[in-house]
């Protein structure tokens, strides 16, 4: 296909676009009151066209929050279409509907349509997770017990916060009323709105300095480009099916068999330059559970950015222009009563571990086609709510704990860090005790706990928190009955616990998903987070490396004899 513009001017506007997504971004973090966004930036900021294809995206978010925005504005012009309420200059429309195109309801996006004249030309979003939602208990994550979506939370479906400039009140007491924490929560959303006019007024004026036309030209050039890498790269796999399954833990505590150990299967199906994701075979949804994922919001991000990673890797192809085009090649066919596409009202909050464990069957199945561009199974990540009560005014902390990565050719697993579609950095302890009455005991990587291999697995961290007033927990989690898979010779990975040390000294064993749970002061919650899968013969492990790991404790010579051979 022909350029539409000359390549340098498209390469200007290339890069003034991704400038204001960082500017979007950068801006959110410094106006937010909560960690979660500030320190961990759990947030998503982009630009799309006026149909919601994207433009670009903010790179330090996470792709969990960015990646979904295209489907929250292409959303919020449905429901608006079908209330025949037209959007308008001064508008700013709250969207947080699950089954809308928000990944899950704490993900709250905020979406400032860009006007030239009487024309809507794009829109400015921000997403973020925030610490409370109103739902059945305190917080907006561990919550794995919500029956339904009504129980976890505010639905708010392309409401006009701001309609035609003039704010309404009205939704701003609702959310006063119902919601805990609620200045560090009302303050990030203010936060957002900023952050969102930001971007479309330097929409705007990259609009009127370069003209609309030469601009959306430049913009359906990139997409054009991104979509011919992504077309390449499919290109150069053999033609065929691959799968690969996995298992989720679920309930594991639940008698019933059907909320437990729960199969998630990827098939792999690739004609020519077309790429097909089939995710049949998957375990039926959980109809009082919530750990099912939504198709559009979850999955398709899962899948999407699972695929970009292993075919175009930045290392090789450095940066590629984040936009619609790369997902045109790809097509999910996920059946729909199913995890991977329920059906609503059935819940959907805790969907982050069982996604990115879909993520983590994605890169096992393409392990057949690609296996030196793909790392062994992962350590699955956990998030904890930490809440209680001082003075009569709620605190909420969200904590989201590390994982690991496999190990892949010619390297070792990432130790402790956030893993495929999770962008996110730790809170630093200062943080933590500074703001909430908690105090973190341990904060260490795991010792005589790294899966064997020519490139071991990543070694998973461990997180003690100490409870100095009376509070409240919930969580959630993944690994603690499956092991994160070893590849090409390697070993198993080593699984997940999570342990309640009482006053007295006893202790409780806890499951992967722990419902709200009362603690006394001076209980202690011990994370100990699982480790990632081997990569290649332990055998042909350099024995330098070996020793390294030893001189740093993380492995005894006892251990790396018996693992190592």
């Amino acid at each position: 296909m022909m350029s539409r513009i000359d390549p340098v001017t498209g390469a200007v506007i290339q890069g003034a676009l991704e400038s204001i997504a960082l500017e979007m971004g950068h801006k959110l973090m410094r106006m937010s009151y909560s960690s979660i966004i500030r320190e961990s930036e759990d947030f998503g900021a982009a630009l799309t066209d006026a149909e919601g294809q994207q433009m670009c995206e903010c790179r330090m978010s996470t792709p969990l929050q960015s990646g979904p925005i295209p489907g929250y504005i292409r959303n919020v012009l449905k429901v608006l279409a079908e209330r025949d309420d037209p959007v308008r200059p001064g508008d700013v429309i709250m969207h947080n509907d699950p089954y809308g195109g928000a990944s899950h309801g704490p993900d709250v996006a905020f979406c400032v349509p860009v006007f030239q004249g009487e024309a809507l030309i794009g829109w400015s979003a921000t997403t973020a997770h925030h610490l409370d939602i109103g739902a059945l208990s305190p917080g907006s994550c561990g919550i794995v017990d919500a029956v339904d979506t009504y129980a976890e939370g505010l639905q708010f479906k392309a409401i006009k916060v701001f309609d035609q400039g003039k704010r309404n009140d009205a939704v701003w007491h609702i959310l006063r009323a119902n919601i805990r924490a609620t200045d560090l929560v009302v303050g990030d959303m203010e936060a957002q709105i900023e952050a969102a006019r930001i971007g479309a007024a330097r929409l705007l004026g990259l609009v009127e300095q370069y003209g609309l036309d030469d601009t959306m030209a430049a913009f359906h050039d990139l997409m054009d480009y991104s979509e011919r890498l992504m077309r390449d790269a499919v290109r150069a796999l053999p033609d065929g099916e691959y799968t690969a399954s996995t298992m989720l833990d679920g309930y594991l505590d639940d008698p019933n068999p059907s909320q437990r150990e729960l199969p998630l299967v990827v098939t792999l199906k690739v004609e020519g330059d077309d790429l097909t994701v089939d995710l049949s075979g998957t375990a039926a949804q959980v109809p009082d559970k919530p750990i099912n994922m939504p198709l559009v919001g979850t999955v398709d991000c899962s899948v999407w950015l699972t695929i970009r990673s292993i075919l175009l890797d930045t290392v090789t192809y450095g940066a590629i222009p984040q936009n619609s085009g790369l997902t045109r090649p790809i097509t999910i066919e996920a059946p729909k009563g199913t995890l991977v596409n329920p059906i609503f009202p059935a819940p959907v909050i805790a969907r982050f571990c069982p996604g990115n464990q879909l993520a983590d069957t994605v890169m096992k199945a393409f392990a057949q086609i690609l296996p030196e561009q793909v790392s062994a199974g992962i350590g699955n990540l956990r998030v904890v709510a930490l809440s209680g009560l001082r003075g009569g005014d709620h605190w909420v902390h969200m904590e989201i704990m590390e994982g690991s990565y496999g190990g892949r050719k010619g390297l070792d697993g990432m130790d402790a860090v956030d893993t495929l579609y999770a962008n996110t950095r730790n809170n630093p302890i200062e943080d933590i005790e500074s703001h909430i009455p908690i105090r973190v005991e341990r904060y260490e990587l795991r010792e005589n706990a790294m899966a064997a291999g020519q490139w071991r697995g990543g070694i998973g961290a461990i997180r003690a928190f100490t409870f100095l007033d009376e509070a409240g927990f919930s969580l959630e989690g993944e690994g603690h009955a499956f092991k994160p898979w070893g590849f090409d010779g390697g070993a198993d990975g080593y699984e997940a616990e999570l342990t309640l040390v009482h006053t007295d000294g006893t202790t409780t064993s806890l499951p992967s998903k722990v419902p709200y749970f009362k603690v006394k002061a001076g209980e202690k919650l011990v994370s100990v987070g699982p480790s990632g899968g081997g990569y290649g013969d332990p055998r042909l492990r350099p024995p330098e490396a070996i020793a390294d790991d030893i001189a740093d404790g993380l492995l005894s010579e006892e251990t790396s004899k018996a693992n190592f051979g």
